[in-house]
């Protein structure tokens, strides 16, 4: 019995990462590197979640949607921070089902930011009625896909954390990063119309000066500017990944440490990557200089303001005083991209 238990000791101890002894500095480093930057992408989306509070950027379905994909973000970056060494057992099986989730999460919310802005823009279609439909497309679908393999038993160790283990490689593939790069392409394609057809309107804009249309002209480049990137920076944090599960199904009793390291590096970014694009708006920037995130904090914090509600009264109009508000088009606040002269169709289904 004395022989089993330095034996099983060494078992629960061992680095799962390259089935060596978890004092091994190659270990050691996949683990810090892991924390690392599960825990820089945390913050990133901390400082998120921080400046839409603080900016009240959540009234409108665009910023609702973002501020979901924050939510996802934070959660899937306590996921990747979650734990050290995992072998097989119900806390690995929570991990890898809480990981793939919130990553199918995330990428569902990136999606559908973009599929609004391309009906809002692009088929001119009213989207605010969508919201619920969003949500449960947002939160159900990667429900389904987190499921499925801890149904079929198929969660383990699976290198820095734990997934679908090495011998399900087709279910890795199936689960992931097949979808994942399918949707990325299919975003890129979506990204080029958009940006297509919105220098095609602001070119063909045309009659009298008006400085409100001329404001929106540029406000239009300048908030498609950092959405663009979303694709691309998704592209950017799982090619690693792909390279190193590539390597795990032909190689799967020889792990590279390069690539290892190179996947725990980019694999967790995904919050931080989110609020990089965030950072590309210019106009958060400017309202969170000091002063401006002391006035916001005043508002927030100090502010107890009350408006009451407004009953007008009968009003008569006359013939004289009949104006043309065809210019008028600020009643659409829940649009994130329309044109001046675009007027959304709430089509029916």
């Amino acid at each position: 019995m004395n022989s089993q238990n330095p034996k099983a000791m060494s078992n629960d101890t061992r680095c799962v990462f390259f089935n060596t002894d978890s004092e091994d500095y190659r270990c050691v480093v996949i683990l810090t590197v892991k924390r690392a930057t599960g825990t820089f992408s945390l913050v990133g989306c901390i400082f998120m979640l921080f400046v839409i509070w603080l900016l009240r950027r959540y009234h409108s379905l665009a910023q609702k949607m973002i501020l979901s994909l924050t939510v996802a973000a934070f959660f899937d970056s306590v996921g990747y921070v979650m734990g050290d060494l995992h072998p097989e057992g119900s806390l690995c099986d929570f991990q890898a089902c809480w990981l793939t989730y919130f990553d199918w999460s995330a990428l569902a919310w990136v999606c559908l930011i973009t599929v609004n802005l391309y009906l809002n823009l692009v088929r001119e279609i009213s989207t605010n009625r969508y919201e619920m439909s969003y949500h449960l497309m947002a939160w159900g679908v990667p429900l389904v896909m987190a499921f499925l393999p801890l149904l079929k038993g198929y969660y383990g160790p699976a290198g820095a954390w734990c997934w679908i283990t090495d011998d399900h490689v087709a279910w890795r593939f199936g689960i992931w990063y097949v979808p994942l790069f399918s949707l990325i392409f299919l975003m890129i394609c979506c990204y080029a119309r958009i940006i297509c057809v919105a220098n095609v309107r602001m070119q063909s804009w045309l009659g009298t000066f008006n400085p409100e249309r001329e404001r929106r002209k540029v406000s239009l480049a300048e908030e498609i500017k950092p959405l663009k990137w979303y694709p691309s920076v998704y592209l950017l944090v799982s090619i690693f990944p792909l390279i190193n599960r590539l390597h795990n199904a032909f190689y799967p009793q020889d792990p590279s440490f390069s690539l290892t390291l190179l996947h725990v590096l980019s694999a967790p970014l995904h919050g931080l990557a989110n609020a990089f694009v965030f950072g590309l708006d210019r106009d958060w920037w400017s309202l969170l200089s000091p002063t401006g995130i002391q006035l916001g904090l005043q508002s927030r914090l100090c502010d107890r303001t009350r408006i009451g509600e407004y009953h007008p009264g009968a009003v008569r109009y006359t013939q004289a005083d009949l104006v043309d508000l065809s210019d008028d088009d600020d009643d659409d606040t829940n649009v994130l991209f329309y044109s001046p002269d675009m007027t959304l169709k709430d089509r029916g289904p």
